[in-house]
């Protein structure tokens, strides 16, 4: 089965790093985070990838020209620097051989059960499923009653709402309803996807974590000093 992971965007919150290197190249570790996604996916024998790039494509192109293994093969797609995430797939399709698909984004690590999440994918026989997560809380947590703290936890995973945490498996019914209009998938295409009632959601509680900014690139080193490589367990 084919993974195919967006790549394009332009990363303007992580500026420091993207002026001269797409996002998805950020090293975590020394390794860019791209490729820490991949090593994770490949622990489930997923050994295709197709890249959605855009924003300095060639950077990631070429560094996995570098990179050629037997094991899996990655094919880099300029699929455009403007391109919104709804036409990036649309423009893969020929690649994807109206075949299931796996399909994530490039600044995402999580600890995700991946087999779990396509047995619940088959089991339901939706065009999509999609992973809830909880995102980490950016501060703080307090529990008190009255004035008085009872618990205090330093930036805990939250528990209360989900969100899109990526990790998607999506059939290739989706090209019905993709056009080719410039739009996010999550928005126009999704809310079609919604009211079809063809969508379902995988809930996965352990670890996830985006690198959106500096800060978060900092988070994710520490774990990783810390040898806390959450999205490898």
């Amino acid at each position: 089965m084919k993974c195919v992971i967006l790549a394009g965007g332009k990363g303007s919150r992580l500026s420091e790093y993207t002026k001269s290197i797409p996002k998805p190249m950020v090293k975590i570790g020394g390794k860019p985070i791209i490729h820490h996604i991949i090593d994770y996916y490949r622990k489930y024998k997923f050994n295709e990838f197709i890249i959605a790039g855009g924003y300095k494509y060639s950077v990631i192109k070429k560094y996995f020209k570098n990179k050629k293994n037997s094991k899996y093969s990655v094919k880099v797609i300029n699929t455009g620097i403007n391109t919104l995430t709804g036409l990036r797939i649309k423009k893969l399709k020929k690649f994807l051989d109206n075949e299931t698909f796996m399909m994530t984004y490039g600044d995402g690590l999580s600890n995700i059960k991946l087999d779990k999440l396509l047995v619940f994918h088959k089991k339901n026989k939706k065009i999509m499923t999609i992973s809830a997560v909880h995102p980490p809380a950016r501060f703080g947590e307090l529990n008190f009653k009255r004035n008085l703290v009872t618990q205090f936890k330093e930036k805990p995973q939250l528990q209360k709402g989900w969100i899109n945490g990526g990790f998607f498996v999506i059939e290739p019914d989706i090209f019905k309803i993709l056009s080719n209009k410039n739009v996010m998938l999550e928005r126009e295409p999704i809310s079609q996807i919604v009211k079809r009632k063809q969508i379902c959601a995988f809930r996965h509680k352990g670890f996830w974590y985006c690198m959106d900014n500096m800060r978060d690139k900092k988070v994710l080193e520490s774990l990783y000093k810390l040898k806390k490589l959450n999205w490898l367990k």
